[in-house]
């Protein structure tokens, strides 16, 4: 480093080595300078900031005889080791206090039910190691250009051929957009469906979902629901001619959406013009009892059907490859656009995911999670099943979440409160509510993929006991 960015007052009654020191010193305390930093060396610094040499070996001095820095012969300063040290008495006061209740949350909380991990260890690092090779060694002068703004074709195709396999989807690569998650992909879908648009979305739901549409423009209307899902009637009310549903596993509230319902959906959008059903296929991969029931996009005939999906969940969310399936007419509509956005996912990760799903790697990887998950979820259910008396579980069977409801009367923040107590950190529905006058809560949510069953078997036994009222 020979360069360090402090302004000097030369007009202050503060000496400037004293300015140079304080500035260090306050650096290192708030972290942005932290241990084994190299700073300039004095003669650098002092060319930098015009200043003389006396003045930064002054300050350097000075902060060396506090433990700030030291001086290693041959090499230069360096930040000091200062492990356990917690400077507090300049931090604004608002911001100490949070970070002590940051530290005191991650001290407590030895076992996390966290919603959006996945299982520690199952990321196929040999065979996307192998793949990677592969991808590179082929690839020529034009595999480095800018591709298809829609994603290649590889991995489109690809993708449709597993949708249609594995999930009935009815489409052609044509129909498909890659894209770097579904926050993307649900921006770029406000861009083709025009703004000043009302959307639809369950009262309880994805809030990402919930926001991305906040930030495109769209209003949102809160639907009602039930134990089938959307409530088609209140739909109706509403106005809106777009509903965002999550039919196969539905967030956060874990029912499945039955055949007769997603008839009704359909109908729905078949009434008026340019009415479209976006359907997150949110965790269609896991289910563990019963036959997988269709998409929805594979009951459409007339065009109505967005379908999106990720393969965050079921890889890992750091892959960050989604797809959407747009109708014809959608689809013809953004091709028309005079510029599209560039593809958001490398063409890298693109022929490396695409080989992964040809060639067979994909469908043995998932064979391979169900296992390890329905293991987790039947250890989680043996144990509800000794919580009779305390809570009803729903949600069981697919994903890997479930919701629990008490019937002993503690409320949801109880419930967050109590787990927290015995260091387990368990999510409240309320989090993911969009209806304006929302009810009191009794249901809590447990995520487990993260989790190792050593860790889930201890931390049932102790939710039991710090919830038995």
């Amino acid at each position: 480093m020979n360069e360090l960015m402090i302004f000097i007052d030369k007009e202050s009654k503060i000496p400037i080595y004293q300015q140079i020191y304080e500035f260090i010193k306050k650096e290192i305390e708030k972290e942005q300078l932290r241990p084994g930093d190299k700073l300039p060396s004095s003669r650098a610094l002092s060319r930098y900031l015009s200043v003389s040499r006396s003045t930064t070996d002054l300050a350097y001095d000075q902060l060396t005889s506090e433990g700030y820095i030291e001086a290693i012969p041959c090499k230069g300063y360096y930040i000091s080791q200062l492990e356990g040290i917690y400077f507090t008495e300049n931090m604004p006061k608002e911001q100490s206090e949070e970070n002590a209740v940051i530290r005191q949350c991650e001290e407590k909380c030895q076992y996390d039910f966290a919603l959006n991990d996945i299982a520690v260890g199952s990321f196929p690092y040999n065979i996307w190691q192998k793949l990677s090779k592969q991808v590179l060694a082929d690839a020529d002068e034009d595999f480095f250009q800018l591709g298809n703004p829609c994603g290649e074709d590889g991995i489109r195709q690809a993708v449709a051929e597993y949708l249609y396999r594995s999930r009935g989807v009815k489409c052609g690569k044509e129909q498909i957009i890659i894209g770097a998650g579904n926050d993307y992909l649900l921006m770029l879908l406000g861009i083709i469906l025009g703004s000043e648009q009302t959307v639809a979305m369950e009262e309880a739901t994805y809030v990402s979902a919930y926001y991305d549409f906040r930030h495109i423009g769209y209003e949102v209307q809160a639907v009602r629901q039930d134990e089938q899902g959307l409530d088609i009637r209140d739909l109706e009310e509403k106005g809106a001619k777009i509903v965002y549903v999550m039919p196969s596993h539905q967030f956060p509230m874990g029912m499945i959406m039955p055949l007769k319902r997603r008839m009704a959906l359909l109908s729905w959008a078949e009434k008026s013009e340019n009415c479209y059903i976006i359907e997150d296929d949110y965790d269609s991969e896991f289910r563990y009892k019963g036959q997988p029931i269709p998409s929805l996009q594979g009951f459409d005939r007339n065009g109505n059907v967005i379908y999106m999906g990720t393969f965050s969940k079921s890889v890992a969310p750091s892959i960050r490859v989604s797809y959407m399936v747009l109708p014809e007419k959608l689809m013809k509509k953004y091709l028309q656009e005079k510029y599209q956005l560039s593809v958001t996912v490398s063409k890298t990760d693109q022929k490396i995911l695409e080989l992964f799903l040809k060639e067979g790697y994909y469908e043995k990887h998932l064979n391979r999670m169900r296992k390890i998950y329905k293991s987790k979820h039947d250890l989680i259910v043996k144990h509800l099943k000794e919580m009779q008396e305390i809570c009803v579980y729903h949600g069981e069977n697919a994903g890997v979440h479930f919701i629990l409801e008490f019937i002993n009367g503690l409320t949801e923040q109880e419930a967050i409160d109590r787990a927290k107590s015995a260091g387990i950190q368990v999510y409240g529905v309320s989090e993911y509510w969009i209806a304006p006058n929302q009810e009191k809560q009794n249901k809590v949510l447990l995520g487990y993929a993260g989790m190792e069953e050593q860790e889930i078997e201890e931390a049932m036994k102790l939710l039991k006991k710090v919830w038995c009222k």
